[in-house]
């Protein structure tokens, strides 16, 4: 399908998705109320319920999804490798053992979202620092596996701090929270988060023709004008910026970085630069949507990370069965 012609139903899409994911919930909201209110009518109750509630929940998940899958999109290419997710240099387990040290420390929600992105931020400079400093480094797999030891590293701290934890109130928070969930999403954590997904995913876009040429081979990449060491650094800092802004907003969500770049790629092909804006667009989506049955097909709110797995396996292994494309072709 052409980009002229993708791009507009992705968009329609993503807007279909958002207006059902803010009228569904306790409290529903018809297309009239919502209309009404959006207008500066509607009651007071309905205003209440869309701007301090749903509203800033369906945006923290748009926002969420389309950093998760912008990350892995780029991750795939840079990295020349189908099965790489954002969490592969350990930024996820990282941000996860930020957050929980925070719990346990009794810090404030925003405290806590902090300390979540900033260890993030600190465990993949601490793989960078050392896959430059070991022999042969700067090379993809030895950065790979120095995310591999520590993401384990800081798996083990989680385990520590869970260990740690009061039993009747922090350790089920923590657990809660390793899970996934926008429950307690706020205008002023999508306020607080937007800066740092804009900062990765803007150089993304204006780079995007050059990051697809990474798919070709550093040796290729490098005939033709690019410094891929450089370039695959760039790309590091902006979805390490993206996917800790989103873990510290949402808690761990897996799959979306790795399952939603391979659904995009079945409409676009393989191109970096016309993948993109189709995975941006496709994981807002189906992050609103997965987010919206979250909190719908139960009495409790099934935590994201559950759904999104029991969704994302049976989808990934469909989508490796159909796709006949090669990923860098």
């Amino acid at each position: 399908m052409s980009e002229r012609r993708l791009t507009p139903l992705l968009l329609a899409g993503l807007v279909a998705v958002l207006l059902t994911g803010v009228a569904i919930g306790p409290f529903p909201l018809s297309l009239r109320q919502i209309a009404a209110v959006l207008s500066g009518g509607g009651d007071s109750q309905s205003a209440t319920v869309l701007w301090n509630i749903r509203l800033p929940r369906v945006l923290a998940a748009a926002l969420v999804g389309a950093a998760l899958a912008a990350a892995g999109a780029a991750y795939q290419t840079a990295f020349r490798n189908p099965l790489v997710s954002p969490d592969i240099l350990g930024v996820s387990a990282g941000a996860g053992f930020g957050a929980v040290l925070g719990i346990l420390l009794g810090l404030p929600v925003l405290a806590i979202q902090l300390t979540g992105f900033a260890t993030g931020l600190a465990t993949v400079a601490l793989v960078l620092f050392l896959s430059f400093s070991l022999r042969g480094g700067g090379q993809v797999l030895v950065m790979v596996l120095c995310g591999i030891a520590v993401g384990a590293l800081a798996g083990a701290g989680i385990s520590l701090v869970k260990l740690l934890a009061d039993p009747e109130q922090q350790l089920p928070a923590i657990t809660f929270w390793l899970m996934g969930s926008l429950a307690g999403a706020k205008r002023a954590d999508v306020l607080a988060a937007l800066p740092a997904i804009l900062a990765g995913l803007l150089p993304l876009v204006l780079l995007r023709w050059r990051i697809g040429l990474l798919a070709l081979g550093d040796d290729e990449a490098k005939m033709l004008g690019i410094e891929a060491t450089r370039l695959r650094l760039m790309i590091i800092v902006c979805a390490t910026l993206m996917t800790s802004a989103a873990v510290s907003m949402a808690g761990v969500v897996g799959w979306i970085g790795l399952m939603v770049p391979h659904m995009a790629r079945l409409l676009t092909g393989s191109r970096f630069d016309r993948l993109l804006p189709a995975a941006i667009l496709t994981g807002a989506a189906f992050m609103v949507a997965a987010d919206t049955a979250a909190r719908s097909i139960a009495l409790t709110e099934v935590p994201l990370g559950i759904l999104t797995a029991v969704i994302g396996a049976p989808v990934f292994v469909w989508l490796l069965a159909r796709g006949s494309r090669g990923w860098a072709e």
